[in-house]
């Protein structure tokens, strides 16, 4: 947490930004409970708030305020001034740890003699006569307002229909200066589950940093060095490799979201535009699914023509991906279809059982038309557990690849017909499941970033789950004391989360899931590379790659054989399968392989989701 703090006190109680610039006191212990009381009050009278933590039994504190830099007359100096007459009064210091620099160096004649300071000059032109070494730092010192970053920042021109930027004021200046430079996102942090970030442990450049990224838009922002606005060459260069796996906004203390960020810079630079054939081709993705799927015959002659490797370089070269990469595979029968036939294979609710809870059972595009064993599976298992599964009458697809791309009019056009069709099972408190975790994820977080004002969309945020949420609730909602889990005793798997898993929704009641039917795992932590278009997209291939070879390959090539891959992104699955040839499987499917009406005829797991 204190390693962390620097980011978390980045934001007030209230959500207002907060400063550095007096975050590094330091008093005698003995008289810090004083000095804390007494800085309290000076805050109260100047109107600031701010998160203290730091070193307390060394009597140092770590302090960042929000200070209205916008205020008439000087609230930055004024504040200054009468905290660091308050810390000299307890006989401490100005900075604890940090140094003085430009922030505080104007203040030490509060805490030094003039003797002291002309001392400090003598030295300094002793050794540097020429004032070469930097200038107006502690000796002669600029202002300490002079070189202010942030009141530079100038609004820049509304456009409709973006996100929301709840948590920001609804600024995207404000968001983009959550970053204060902690650097959080240059460390692997893959030994303590973090995923941030992939794109910089892949090339360890600062500009595919998330800190080096959202310092090309606040610069953007302030109109100082990046200077041709949304269209900035060098925005769209930092942005490239930004995979939008999220896990910068959960790892970075500050919450730093930089996928949001891309996608709305995105939005703002091509709307009414023509974009890049990437957009169209990846971005309207389920678009051409369901097209392929829902005439008979046709996904069988798509798959047969890109099948052939040189018709399929063709079709990938001019869809703007990487000739390196597999097309898809589109499903003969999509599982809707098949659901609507009666052809979905459920198992027998427990004999006996009372009145099941409902379920609704959300089919997004990747899960119903590229991978409908995953939905199947889904329906067994919760059949099994008890529950009457609904699957809604219409398709509703949550746009995620439109909020990739940008094309933020296309998400909420999707969004706001997939509120039509799930916000009246949601608004009565019936639980929502999704199978697809970036899917799902739009459904828990993007969705109210783009309907702010739509009380539907956080009914439908509320009540959507993963499928190791809802079997792991507490009861009603939970199956509780209805079924017993199927037994993964004989398991190993190597588990990859998927990035917008581990940063909306968390993995841990998966994980819980995992433990408790007795499967012995591994998750990998960090991204597998693929992260849905940006592998695909041309000049992605390399970095998309390496970014696997950070955590995922190496994982799969140390695997027994008979090890499961476990991963519930398809993403994941495909990464797994075109750079290691290896199969993976979705935890609905695991489960219903080892269902005990199904355990038998299938001999545990599906030798498909194994490694060989």
């Amino acid at each position: 947490i204190r390693a962390d703090g620097a980011g978390l006190a980045g934001r007030t109680a209230s959500g207002a930004q907060a400063w550095p610039g007096f975050e590094d006191s330091a008093v005698p212990p003995a008289r810090l409970g004083a000095y804390l009381r007494e800085l309290e009050a000076l805050m109260a009278s100047h109107g600031v708030d701010g998160l203290a933590y730091g070193h307390f039994g060394d009597g140092c504190v770590h302090l960042r305020l929000d200070i209205p830099l916008e205020r008439s007359g000087n609230p930055l100096r004024e504040f200054m001034t009468d905290a660091a007459h308050l810390v000299a009064a307890h006989g401490g210091s100005l900075s604890g740890e940090h140094g003085d620099g430009r922030a505080r160096s104007e203040l030490l004649p509060v805490m030094y003699s003039p003797a002291a300071i002309g001392a400090f000059e003598a030295f300094k032109d002793l050794l540097d006569p020429r004032d070469l070494l930097n200038p107006g730092v502690l000796v002669r010192p600029r202002p300490l307002d002079a070189d202010l970053r942030r009141p530079s920042a100038r609004p820049l021109p509304a456009v409709s229909s973006g996100f929301a930027f709840a948590h920001d004021a609804g600024d995207f200046t404000t968001a983009v200066h959550r970053c204060v430079g902690i650097g959080k996102c240059r460390s692997d942090t893959s030994s303590a589950d973090g995923f941030m970030c992939p794109s910089y442990l892949a090339t360890r450049d600062e500009k595919d940093s998330t800190r080096g990224r959202a310092r090309v838009l606040q610069e953007m922002a302030n109109g100082t060095l990046v200077t041709r606005g949304w269209s900035s060459p060098e925005v769209h260069e930092a942005l490239d490799l930004c995979l939008g796996c999220k896990a910068c906004s959960s790892d970075c203390p500050a919450g730093v979201d930089m996928a949001q960020y891309k996608s709305e810079v995105l939005h703002r630079t091509y709307r009414g535009k023509v974009r890049p054939i990437g957009h169209y081709v990846l971005g309207w993705l389920p678009r051409w699914i369901r097209l392929v799927t829902a005439v008979p015959g046709l996904a069988w002659l798509a798959n047969t023509a890109l099948g052939v490797r040189p018709i399929a370089k063709v079709v990938l070269a001019v869809g703007g991906m990487d000739t390196r990469r597999s097309m898809v595979t589109f499903a003969p029968t999509p599982f809707r279809t098949a659901w609507k036939r009666g052809g979905a294979q459920a198992v027998a609710a427990p004999a006996g059982a009372p009145v099941r809870p409902k379920a609704v059972l959300w089919t997004d595009s990747f899960s119903d038309g590229l991978s409908p064993s995953v939905p199947h599976a889904a329906v067994a298992v919760l059949t099994a557990a008890g529950y009457e599964v609904i699957v809604p009458d219409e398709q509703a697809c949550c746009g995620l690849t439109w909020i990739t791309t940008g094309q933020l009019d296309g998400a909420r056009k999707r969004l706001e017909q997939l509120l039509g069709v799930l916000a009246p099972f949601a608004v009565n408190g019936i639980p929502i499941v999704g199978l697809e975790p970036s899917c799902t994820a739009v459904l828990r977080s993007d969705l109210r970033d783009l309907f702010p004002d739509d009380p539907r969309a956080l009914a439908v945020a509320r009540e959507t789950r993963t499928l190791a949420e809802l079997l792991t609730a507490p009861a009603p909602i939970g199956p509780g004391d209805r079924w017993t889990l199927p037994d993964l005793s004989n398991v190993t798997a190597v588990v990859q989360p998927h990035c917008h898993h581990h940063s909306v929704m968390t993995f841990s009641a998966d994980r819980s899931l995992l433990t408790a039917a007795g499967a012995q795992f591994s998750t990998l932590a960090g991204c597998c590379g693929l992260a849905g278009n940006f592998g695909m997209e041309k000049g992605h291939y390399d970095v998309s790659v390496a970014v696997a070879e950070h955590e995922l390959l190496p994982a799969l090539r140390a695997a027994a054989p008979g090890d499961v891959f476990l991963a519930d992104g398809f993403s994941c699955r495909t990464q797994a399968d075109q750079l290691a040839d290896v199969q993976g499987v979705h935890l609905a499917e695991l489960l219903a392989a080892h269902l005990p009406q199904r355990a038998g005829s299938r001999g545990g797991v599906a030798p498909s989701g194994t490694v060989a």
